[in-house]
């Protein structure tokens, strides 16, 4: 019996601002076993989109079982800010919350900001590596039981279950604890995306600093090759850097105006020895080929054994066979020279 693949969905489509668009989309998605769909964001003024965070906090209610993963730049943000999003998300979605780590590096990005210029993108990336650091800390940073809501004793947490972070980098600090308790699924699924040109001996420094971040703080990555070949050579390396729990899905166009095009896009997904764990599809025209998918395209996997009928759990770990990582602060309490608990304050963050 062949192991079903994992399969995602991009539901990019510039010009459209309305949450009910988005929100069907997702449901389209939902109804053909899609484990997660992604929404691309950037600080360009082209092309013209929602904020991918703030609507997938809008249509989180209106969808149960998809993943929503959002783009959310490291660049010209506050780390501390991203976690908070990210972990809001994952509380208004009950679990299913993802983040696709991006970074902006064009000089109109920088000009909109104006704190500071263009930077190299290996610096981009490696501030993103921090940034992800920050944010696992933070979601770490209250354990699982720090809620306590003692009415009695008007007790919300406890304070011996928050914890710094006292990250220090050469982009920023930030001292923790988070604002928000830890998150349903302990730590959102990151997903960061990978050339196969970045894992060549001739790689530039930003596709090399763009892999390390992967290799480091990545779930999943979403891996672009131009053909099964290059997928497999790139997939084997990152596995190799990586370890098993790495899920690795290659982006893959998905043009369905007709029966014909359906029979290509299935041809490629049931293709074996790719090396990767399943696919993210990329629409032209999201609401037409998201249907075709789910008409035409589902059945027949399911029928193959490559798609679930019904899915394990209710989280994005859950659907991913990510198992939900323990705070890594959990039975350590600071204490003072006297041996007393130290109090933890809330969050500091300097820039």
């Amino acid at each position: 019996m062949p192991r079903p693949l994992h399969l995602s969905a991009a539901i990019d489509s510039p010009g459209h601002f309305e949450a009910g668009h988005y929100a069907r989309l997702a449901r389209l998605a939902e109804g053909a076993g899609l484990d997660f769909v992604t929404l691309d964001d950037s600080f360009a003024a082209e092309p013209r989109r929602p904020d991918a965070l703030a609507t997938f906090s809008r249509i989180a209610p209106l969808t149960s079982r998809v993943g929503l993963v959002p783009t959310v730049t490291t660049t010209h943000t506050e780390p501390f800010h991203t976690s908070i999003s990210v972990n809001t998300l994952d509380w208004v979605s009950e679990g299913r919350a993802g983040w696709l780590v991006g970074v902006s590096s064009t000089e109109a990005e920088a000009k909109a900001f104006g704190r500071r210029p263009v930077a190299p993108v290996d610096e981009l990336w490696q501030e993103a590596a921090d940034a992800a650091e920050v944010a696992a800390r933070l979601w770490d940073s209250w354990e699982d039981d720090a809620e306590i809501r003692d009415a009695a004793t008007g007790r919300f947490i406890d304070r011996d279950k928050l914890h710094y972070i006292d990250f220090e980098g050469p982009r920023f600090s930030v001292r923790g604890p988070s604002i928000t308790p830890r998150p349903p699924q302990g730590r959102p699924v990151v997903v960061v995306p990978v050339a196969a040109a970045d894992l060549a001996p001739d790689a530039t420094a930003g596709g090399r600093a763009r892999v390390a971040t992967a290799i480091r703080h990545a779930d999943v990555v979403l891996l672009d090759a131009p053909d099964r070949a290059a997928r497999l050579t790139a997939a084997t390396e990152l596995r190799l850097r990586s370890g098993e729990n790495l899920r690795i899905l290659a982006r893959i166009a998905a043009p369905l105006p007709y029966r014909a095009a359906e029979d290509r896009l299935l041809a490629e997904l049931t293709a074996t020895g790719t090396g990767v764990d399943g696919y993210h599809l990329v629409p032209e025209e999201p609401e037409r080929d998201l249907t075709a998918f789910a008409e035409h395209l589902a059945p027949t996997l399911r029928e193959a054994g490559l798609l679930r009928a019904d899915q394990p759990g209710r989280t994005l770990r859950d659907r991913l066979g990510l198992a939900r990582p323990a705070s890594r602060y959990t039975a350590t309490t600071a204490t003072t020279a006297t041996g007393t608990t130290a109090p933890t304050a809330l969050a500091e963050v300097t820039r």
